[in-house]
């Protein structure tokens, strides 16, 4: 069963330079338990994709359905980590990652359990206790993704996560988000900007088109997991990173500053 599946999707917006197409007749199935990549020049609206999914912004046309379920606003099923971290600064790494227990009611022991839990499986357990304006970009958002999973989400929508963290820190938390993820194979649809990143992540590689945006190429990636340093060397990685470099970077240029 399709665990994410964007039918026709049409969105448009109203600027004060006039309206303009951010998705043109959409369509993409993920498939559940698969980990899907989405890359394409700025302005292509990859954003806008994900929103939609997440259920913070409206399609104008077509439909999005998780687990054949139409999205009509956000849900505790979908975990969605932004670039930005949005961690509650007053909160301790443990009193973030329950916020979410928290709001659905789960039991004060439970909820405590759980969240150290995931603490600990994102290698912040020294932090527990410790303050977001103490930690590093990279444990910020180990410390997002901590919460994400604390709800138990059917789907995780992941939006250039990485995209502000230093490269070894981007590396070491692409390694320990599939090691995560190979083993309860949740359903993951991840935003990037990063061709290299795409395809070591990805099973599949969806390519956006130029404004209006719309889905130009589904590359596979024919590369076992567990995904390893020795992978990212190989010539198998170089003729993906390739294809998929010339794929995105081969279209026409959109307008500066646009919706990514």
């Amino acid at each position: 069963m399709p665990a994410i599946k964007f039918n026709d999707v049409y969105r448009d917006f109203d600027t004060k330079n006039g309206g303009f197409i951010a998705l043109d007749h959409v369509s993409l199935t993920i498939e559940d338990g698969e980990f899907v990549t989405v890359v394409g020049p700025s302005g292509c609206g990859k954003s806008t994709m994900l929103n939609i999914a997440a259920g913070l912004l409206e399609a104008a046309g077509g439909t999005v359905t998780v687990d054949d379920r139409p999205v009509n606003g956000p849900s505790p099923e979908r975990g969605v980590i932004f670039q930005q971290y949005a961690l509650f600064p007053w909160m301790t790494v443990t009193g973030n990652v329950e916020f979410g227990l928290k709001v659905a009611g789960v039991d004060k022991r439970e909820r405590r359990a759980t969240a150290l839990r995931m603490i600990d499986m994102v290698g912040l357990t020294d932090f527990a206790d410790a303050l977001p304006k103490t930690l590093s970009g990279g444990m910020k958002q180990r410390c997002a993704i901590a919460r994400a999973y604390a709800v138990n989400p059917k789907v995780l929508l992941m939006d250039e996560p990485f995209g502000a963290l230093d490269a070894l820190t981007r590396v070491r938390l692409q390694d320990s988000l599939l090691e995560t993820w190979s083993r309860d194979r949740r359903t993951v649809m991840f935003i990037t900007h990063d061709v290299d990143e795409a395809v070591y992540l990805a099973g599949r590689v969806a390519v956006m088109a130029a404004r209006p945006g719309r889905i130009q190429q589904i590359i596979p990636v024919d590369l076992p997991y567990p995904r390893t340093e020795e992978m990212r060397l190989s010539a198998e990685f170089a003729e993906l990173r390739r294809q998929v470099w010339n794929a995105v970077h081969h279209q026409p240029t959109t307008v500066e500053g646009a919706d990514s």
